[in-house]
């Protein structure tokens, strides 16, 4: 019998289309088993994160909710532990991204800095609703707190005063930077005139202006007062001092390179030892340090 020439050659078409659909199909799988393998050879040459690091990272995250990973960052440096911010994120809960500045006033900031302070002043409520006024003397260069006050009547005088403490002696300063506010006026420029410092009002509706000084009022919110009863001024003044105080001797800073405010001229030391770490603002916080034994 011969057979019908066009069902053969359809047959055959089909056979070989079954056959080219199975051959692409096992091509795709091979490159794809080649390229699983091709990248796990490649991060095997990757340095691999310790298992000390990874619960350091667990224990900062966990013990301290409101730092990013950013600032676990600047904290494992101090403990000579580095880490990149992607490998931090993959341990911990979340990231914070911080809001970008304004690129001009941060150029001027950053080729003057040494020579500037920036002042501002923020408004607290305490448990009765009372209106309570933070004022805060920070240095650009380092982010040091220099002055810390509180008050319910900021007038003129009463600034000026707390800028005389500020800066005995003509303490080494040629600028400030503040706003345009009435608690600036004539008894403050007196002062600052008097101690040889020139005064930078920021522009007008330009917050941004005086970043430094609004990035720590909103550190100093987000990480202390929003988690605190005040109950009074004397209250408030000593949560004030004693957060500054952690700021300054504790703290790392990203717009520093991490560094600490109170040790910016000085090199890291890497110590060898047990990390711990203690409580600051009654938990709130905490620093971490090694605990180096002497036989």
């Amino acid at each position: 019998m011969i057979p019908d020439f066009q069902a053969y050659r359809i047959a055959i078409y089909q056979k070989f289309e079954r056959m080219s659909k199975v051959a692409s199909t096992t091509l795709l799988g091979w490159h794809r088993d080649l390229f699983r393998f091709y990248w796990r050879q490649k991060s095997k040459n990757k340095q691999k994160v310790s298992l000390e690091t990874i619960q350091i990272i667990h224990k900062m995250a966990n013990e301290n909710p409101l730092w990013g990973a950013e600032r676990i960052r600047g904290e494992l440096l101090k403990l000579g532990i580095k880490a990149c911010k992607r490998t931090i994120q993959k341990y911990m809960p979340k990231a914070k991204k911080s809001p970008s500045s304004s690129q001009t006033w941060a150029t001027f900031v950053r080729n003057h800095s040494r020579d500037i302070w920036a002042c501002d002043f923020t408004v607290v409520n305490d448990w009765l609703f009372r209106t309570l006024y933070i004022f805060v003397l920070i240095e650009l260069k380092t982010r040091r707190i220099v002055h810390v006050a509180v008050t319910a009547s900021p007038t003129d005088e009463w600034t000026a005063q707390h800028l005389r403490e500020a800066t005995p002696w003509g303490e080494g300063l040629k600028y400030l930077l503040h706003d345009r506010d009435n608690k600036y006026g004539s008894y403050f420029s007196a002062v600052a005139t008097g101690s040889g410092i020139k005064e930078l009002r920021t522009p007008y509706r330009a917050p941004r202006a005086n970043g430094v000084c609004e990035r720590f009022m909103g550190s100093l919110r987000r990480e202390c007062l929003d988690h605190t009863l005040i109950l009074h001024g004397r209250h408030l003044t000593r949560v004030a001092r004693e957060y500054a105080n952690y700021f300054n001797q504790e703290r790392p800073h990203q717009g520093i390179g991490q560094r600490i405010p109170n040790f910016y001229d000085q090199s890291k030391e890497r110590p060898k030892g047990r990390i711990t770490s203690k409580a600051i603002l009654w938990g709130l916080h905490h620093s971490y340090f090694r605990v180096i034994y002497l036989n």
